[in-house]
């Protein structure tokens, strides 16, 4: 067993690991609460466009965005959406293993994968599993920046308009409540309106300017709101699973405190009873 000194420098350990994880957790806690905001008040106007970018795929227009083309799917394009930090629980790893089990199903259809990675996690993952990552983004802090989005996620939309990938998808976290978050993928690219649910309308529109003007705008709209509501929407499931992960860590710690102190109790009793039997022997044999 464990001398008295030993115990106490334990304890002692434990518990300012505790103090750090009561920190982290009053940290996230304060963040989570405006990465909600920010994700409510994206909310909106993300699937207003989602919903104007579909009608607009089941019109017909005197001009066809690339973005609207369905093609044979050779090549695909991934936006992979992790935390630049760890310490949030399975948060990373879900979306992470998510991602492996897709590539695998391409892999098998003979369909080619190239990966943009938003957040750091994403990237050291990709690059230790060898997958072929064209940009990266990472330290986007607590307030996701667009301008700071939209240049690795630009590589990804040259590539499907110049025809060197076919689909483009999207995974990332999506916030539920405070302790749920679930990994999704999403299409993107081309947009399919059939997937969101308005196939059975036809909408015809009249353009000012002109149509290719007009759509083109709509197009980069459309794929900047999506991608920012998808940032948007992981930054909160993060402060909320860091949360969570931190409370969990701090009552752990709160549980290893109160069992090293038993045992520190039972070592300090065992010593006094082995003095006082040492006392006693020697007053008896004097």
């Amino acid at each position: 067993m464990a001398g008295g000194k030993e115990i106490r420098t334990k304890i002692k350990s434990v518990q300012n690991t505790q103090k750090i994880t009561r920190a982290m957790e009053m940290v996230a806690a304060s963040k989570m609460r405006k990465a909600q905001e920010r994700m409510r008040h994206a909310r909106p106007y993300g699937e207003k466009i989602r919903t104007v970018a579909a009608h607009m795929a089941q019109s017909h227009p005197e001009y066809k965005h690339a973005f609207l083309v369905h093609r044979d799917i050779k090549r695909i394009g991934l936006i992979i959406v992790t935390s630049d930090k760890g310490l949030c629980g399975g948060l990373n790893t879900n979306a992470l293993r998510m991602v492996v089990n897709r590539m695998k199903q391409w892999d098998a259809e003979g369909i080619g994968v190239d990966v943009t990675a938003i957040g750091n996690k994403g990237f050291g993952f990709m690059q230790r599993a060898g997958g072929n990552v064209v940009s990266h983004v990472g330290g986007l802090g607590d307030t996701p920046d667009l301008n700071s989005l939209i240049g690795p996620v630009k590589v990804m939309l040259d590539a499907y308009a110049e025809g060197r990938i076919d689909a483009l998808h999207i995974v990332y976290n999506r916030f539920i409540n405070t302790m749920k978050q679930e990994p999704v993928v999403e299409q993107l690219l081309p947009l399919s309106a059939e997937r969101l649910g308005t196939s059975e309308n036809h909408w015809d529109y009249i353009y000012e300017p002109e149509a290719k003007s007009v759509v083109d705008a709509l197009m980069v709209r459309y794929i900047e709101a999506i991608i920012y509501q998808a940032v948007a929407e992981n930054m909160a499931s993060e402060q909320c699973a860091r949360m969570v992960a931190m409370k969990a860590a701090s009552d752990n710690a709160g549980n290893v405190i109160d069992e090293l102190k038993l045992i520190y109790n039972k070592t300090r009793q065992a010593a006094i009873t082995k003095e006082l039997s040492e006392i006693v022997a020697g007053a008896a044999a004097v």
